[in-house]
């Protein structure tokens, strides 16, 4: 796949920054394959910064937007099929002229949908997290297993964070994507390969 040019990137998104989080031994042991989880984060333009407004329609297409850019991010950064991730999350840091709800609206009524498509179906709800804060300010985004929320061995979590943002009329979007749960499992509960993935829960 070609990569993105600054063309194909929406006007309100000042940058976009892609990382990988690779663990190859825990407590003295090689985890191999290694748990590898991707983070895509962009910094937005917040349309609704700096006054009220009723109708928050222009941040939630930009969500709708923002769920299949940044899960198609993840997806190739961890260089896997949308069909072998296994977990993912979603998180916003509104700077200080916006509200939580501008999170909200990001976030919740359209981001996820485009989401499942990069990460391929998704029957399980995204675990979120939403802040206000400042520049460098971090959330974490809460991970859960792409088709089955009870799967314990995907619970987790991995810090968003950007030096230089979100500035007072921005928002930090972030989504994680994960090719594997934790390392060394060992809490029981249904596994991976135990999953009927029709209720997003089992």
């Amino acid at each position: 796949m070609s990569a993105d040019t600054s063309s194909d990137i929406p006007s309100y998104i000042r940058k976009i920054v892609v990382q990988v989080d690779e663990i190859h031994r825990e407590m003295g042991r090689d985890i191999a394959p290694p748990t590898r989880r991707a983070l895509a984060m962009a910094v937005i333009a917040n349309p609704c910064a700096g006054h009220y407004a009723e109708n928050l329609d222009a941040l939630i297409a930009i969500g709708e937007e923002l769920g299949g850019l940044l899960g198609d991010r993840c997806v190739q950064a961890l260089g896997i099929t949308p069909a072998q991730a296994q977990s993912y999350g979603k998180a916003a840091i509104v700077g200080e002229a916006g509200e939580l709800e501008h999170a909200a609206a990001i976030l919740h009524p359209k981001l996820g949908a485009p989401l499942r498509r990069a990460v391929e179906k998704g029957a399980a709800l995204v675990p979120s997290a939403k802040k206000q804060g400042g520049l460098g300010t971090a959330v974490d985004v809460p991970l859960g297993h792409k088709d089955a929320a009870f799967v314990r061995s995907h619970f987790d979590a991995i810090e968003a964070r950007i030096g230089d943002a979100p500035r007072a009329a921005e928002i930090l979007v972030a989504v994680a994507v994960t090719d594997s749960g934790r390392p060394l499992p060992r809490i029981g509960g249904l596994q991976a390969h135990e999953i009927q993935g029709q209720d997003g829960l089992r």
